[in-house]
């Protein structure tokens, strides 16, 4: 399954100023975050170990990591068992929800946040303190308000 694709954000609504990689950034700052924390799947531990390793000593941006390694697509054998987990509860309920509201009021949408570490740190205290949500929420057998994973994807309207 597809969680997310760089072409779905810079097809309809994507600012004509803004270059099409802009519409990856959101998605690499999660993958970014992903990789740094150890859910990197199986495919990219065997095929993909020296990006992941550029990811993980920031030498690599998440966005590059997406448009280089993974065709500009965010897919489940991007990570492993664990990573699925959460983000087959987290993404496409809360994740672009959470970005917004991070990054909104600063800029006119979501696709001008800038790719830097800077931002980076700050979607890393949110997945963080997400993730800490989810496995409480789990160890008491429950999902977090909100998360149950829709019964289509955001974007499929049809």
């Amino acid at each position: 399954m597809v969680y997310d694709r760089a072409d779905w954000h810079y097809a309809d609504g994507f600012p004509d100023d803004l270059p099409p990689e802009n519409g990856a950034t959101h998605i690499g700052m999660y993958l970014s975050w992903a990789l740094r924390r150890g859910f990197a799947g199986k495919l990219h531990v065997e095929h993909s170990a020296g990006a992941v390793t550029a990811v993980r000593e920031g030498r690599m941006s998440g966005r590059t990591f997406l448009i280089e390694q993974c065709d500009e697509k965010f897919w489940e054998e991007d990570l492993d068992d664990a990573g699925n987990q959460f983000t087959g509860s987290y993404y496409e309920s809360r994740y672009l929800g959470d970005y917004s509201e991070c990054f909104g009021r600063a800029t006119a949408s979501i696709y001008e946040v800038a790719d830097t570490p800077a931002n980076q740190r700050i979607v890393d205290a949110i997945l963080d303190r997400r993730l800490a949500e989810w496995k409480q929420a789990k160890a008491n057998g429950k999902t977090p308000v909100g998360w149950a994973r829709a019964s289509k994807p955001w974007w499929r309207f049809w």
